[in-house]
């Protein structure tokens, strides 16, 4: 977006710059941008917040802000939403070259960021993590544009962190997210599994799925791009599984097939595997149980539709994997194996009794559901438009 920051004392530029002192002009409908992406965890509740918004404000004008390369750049415009693009500026974990690139490299994204909000003539700035959220809440700052902020880890990033000094609108999807300000909103979700009823949609779900309707059902997930180690316990854990009447739906991941001895793709009695399913509300109606990796979206989903889960926390990374399951699996409501203890031996030990335990199951999506939240994204359209009054 090629436009030039309006001088200080423009007409046009007296209601952007201090936000505060009055509503968005008259003349032209509200304007929001959104901040995020790189991974479907920042996009998809960016994109059910910007639904939300438009729901509440028809009129409202719309820009989400990611990086050239992310997933973004497919997923926000079959979401019929405009998509602007600003470099990506990774901050170095270590002392190395590119810590002395650094404020260069976050200062031209600054001014590009600078550039698309003067050019949507931004109301709010909305931001859900990610790379190009710093810059973003930066020129923001600059601006005086009131900044809302959403977090959707257990334990929150370091450019939400920056976004925090310089707003009192800040919301998680976990209650012990500690954060400056924090509101616990709860995770904002496409409508389709906000609004899941998974014992009407079961019967449905499972033939969409080639699932048998009156079987225990495991589906397996390591997210979209896959999981190597979950991929290849499941794999030997096939005829146990069988054996105990469990059929299992494995969905491997985008190139990640799973091959048997011979090279052909791994198959066995009841076990069908994909790499992809478009829309996980039919694998949350359809699922018995749920192995999945503990990512913030999948967790706050599981508790939305109340499905019982194993989750395997991400094995590297600072352990945020494991915090965003925490509650659940304090509440009874799903349990945690670590990534190293997931073995062919456990699944047989505790994943094959649990599925054959309706009793348990039963109880354990019921003390799910009691933790979800299905309305973090009128929540949080509720929050920006506060922000936006203040």
């Amino acid at each position: 977006m090629n436009s030039q920051r309006l001088p200080e004392d423009s007409p046009q530029s007296a209601d952007r710059l201090h936000p505060g002192e009055g509503q968005p002009s008259v003349d032209r409908p509200l304007s929001v941008v959104l901040a995020g992406g790189g991974t479907a965890g920042h996009i998809s509740p960016l994109l059910a917040i910007a639904d939300a918004i438009r729901e509440a404000r028809p009129d409202a004008a719309i820009v989400a802000v990611g990086t050239p390369t992310g997933m973004e750049t497919r997923l926000v415009p079959a979401a019929g939403y405009t998509l602007a693009t600003i470099d990506r500026v990774p901050f170095p974990r270590k002392p190395s070259a590119a810590l002395f690139r650094l404020p260069g490299k976050l200062l031209g994204a600054v001014r590009q960021s600078g550039k698309i909000l003067d050019e949507a003539q931004a109301d709010v700035l909305v931001g859900v993590g990610g790379y190009v959220c710093t810059p973003m809440y930066l020129a923001a700052r600059l601006r005086r544009i009131p900044i809302v902020i959403h977090e959707a880890n257990a334990r929150p990033g370091l450019a939400n962190k920056v976004g925090a000094l310089f707003s009192r609108h800040v919301a998680v999807a976990f209650e012990q997210t500690r954060l400056r300000h924090a509101r616990h909103v709860g995770m904002p979700m496409r409508k389709a599994i906000a609004g899941l009823d998974r014992e009407s949609r079961r019967e449905s779900a499972r033939a969409s799925l080639g699932l048998e309707a009156n079987r225990p059902a495991l589906i397996v997930t390591g997210g979209s791009s896959g999981a190597a180690s979950i991929n290849a316990t499941i794999s030997a854990s096939l005829k146990a599984l069988a054996d105990a009447g469990v059929q299992t739906l494995h969905i491997t991941g985008k190139g990640k097939t799973v091959l048997d001895s011979s090279g052909n793709s791994l198959s066995g009695e009841g076990y069908r595997q994909v790499e992809y399913v478009d829309g996980m509300e039919n694998v949350y109606a359809a699922a018995d149980v749920l192995l999945a990796r503990s990512g913030a979206a999948t967790v706050c989903e599981v508790a939305a539709v109340g499905v019982p889960a194993v989750f395997v926390p991400l094995p590297h990374g600072n352990g945020e994997q494991a915090l965003n399951a925490a509650s659940l699996v304090n509440d009874g409501a799903a349990l945690l194996v670590a990534d190293k203890s997931l073995t062919p031996e456990w699944v047989e030990r505790e994943l094959v009794p649990l599925l054959s335990d309706s009793a348990r199951l039963n109880e354990m999506s019921r003390k799910a559901a009691a933790l979800g939240i299905r309305d973090a994204d009128k929540r949080m359209a509720e929050l920006v438009l506060e922000a936006v009054a203040a």
